[in-house]
């Protein structure tokens, strides 16, 4: 009941977390008719205790209260659950399912293209548990429509982030948190999209864009973001896979908040998201223009804050990773015209997105400016496994900002 109440007073403040912008996402789609089916290892109660969209009763057994809302009046006040909303509403179907990533993607990638209809998701209880499914992204997700002429609205949640979080002495893999990353390199890589093609100026190749790439790959940091993604898979005229590097830490992220008036009519999705404070406010005078991509964004900010450079580091963030906003880099590099430019990860520089992003940068700023890596160093691991070496790799990326 405290995560309820936590909620209720979000509510009451027209305040969003990252599972109220989930749930609204999917409460809204369910409203207007659109069947979501959410399933993968953990994913009633979320594995990192955040969606709890089944409720378990602690004393009597067996019993849930999963779709619908409880019997009891009095309950009922509490709780309202997604399957009940109103009369005339979509079913919502969400069920855990066994550690079998490869088994349960191909059956919910048949189902998506078996219901373009629906907004089906499958989520994996890390990121790299999605590296078990590999054969269903390589011939089946990736490549689906360019083999047999199908298309497939598919989404894929990949919870990402190096949070230099030990687990309990109890679990198999005393590992740092960052070891279960997603490998986001590795999808980026099967993107069939052209870096050397720089798009024209023409505001309906946002979604021609979007047709003709074979997946969208995005790393949201708001609410609202999340929100707008998800609903914009089935506003979309046609279908495509969707890939989102989802949070870990930035679920409770006290910034990472978003308003109710960021999720209403004549709102959608940023593909970028400029940046903001005094650097924005005085470009001419900015040093360093920075993009990036998740929870880095936070780091950085709280570090610029810290050293007092708000006002000469600008640090934009690039939500939709894959396709390229090509046009929208352009737009915040004109802004900051005299800055130096910067790509800035905390993953590794053979992971992430620096191998990606890189070449389309070059292409975006036409070969003018040059794009400068912040980050770790090349690793053959996601994280390092060790506290004190995280901690190092840490500060030392921070000190590059």
């Amino acid at each position: 009941m405290r995560v309820i109440h936590m909620r209720q007073e979000m509510v009451k403040n027209h305040t969003a977390d990252w599972a109220i912008g989930e749930a609204l996402a999917i409460g809204s789609l369910l409203q207007e008719g659109t069947h979501v089916r959410l399933s993968g290892q953990d994913v009633q109660r979320g594995t990192f205790s955040h969606r709890h969209h089944t409720v378990h009763h602690q004393s009597k057994a067996n019993t849930k209260y999963t779709y619908s809302s409880p019997k009891s009046p009095k309950l009922r006040k509490k709780l309202r659950y997604l399957k009940d909303l109103h009369p005339n509403q979509a079913p919502y179907s969400i069920c855990n399912s066994p550690i079998s990533e490869y088994g349960i993607l191909g059956f919910e990638h048949g189902y998506s293209m078996a219901n373009p209809d629906s907004l089906v998701i499958w989520e994996a209880q890390f990121g790299d548990f999605a590296n078990n499914a590999q054969p269903i992204f390589d011939c089946m997700v990736a490549s689906g429509q360019w083999k047999w002429v199908r298309q497939c609205g598919l989404v894929v949640l990949l919870p990402h982030g190096l949070e230099g979080i030990h687990f309990p002495p109890i679990s198999v893999r005393l590992l740092l948190m960052g070891l279960f990353s997603t490998r986001v390199e590795r999808f980026l890589q099967l993107s069939s999209d052209d870096p050397d093609f720089l798009p024209p100026d023409d505001p309906d190749y946002v979604v021609r864009q979007l047709r003709d790439i074979n997946w969208i790959i995005a790393n949201c940091t708001t609410p609202a973001n999340l929100f707008h993604v998800l609903r914009r898979q089935i506003k979309l005229p046609f279908r495509k896979p969707l890939l989102i590097c989802t949070p870990k830490s930035l679920l409770r992220h006290p910034e990472a908040r978003s308003k109710f008036d960021e999720m209403i009519d004549g709102t959608e999705f940023k593909r970028i998201i400029p940046a903001t404070g005094p650097a924005s406010e005085n470009a001419d005078n900015v040093k360093k223009l920075v993009f990036c991509s998740g929870k880095v964004y936070y780091d950085f900010m709280k570090e610029a804050k810290e050293k007092k450079i708000e006002d000469k580091i600008a640090i934009a963030r690039v939500e939709q990773i894959c396709p390229f906003p090509y046009d929208l880099v352009q737009q915040e590099a004109k802004k900051y015209h005299k800055a130096q430019i910067a790509w800035g990860q905390e993953e590794h520089k053979n992971s992430g997105c620096w191998t990606y992003v890189n070449p389309r940068f070059e292409t975006a700023l036409k070969g003018e400016r040059d794009i400068l890596y912040i980050g770790r160093a090349p690793s053959s691991s996601t994280a390092s496994g060790n506290k004190i070496q995280y901690q190092k790799e840490y500060e030392s990326l921070l000190e590059e900002l």
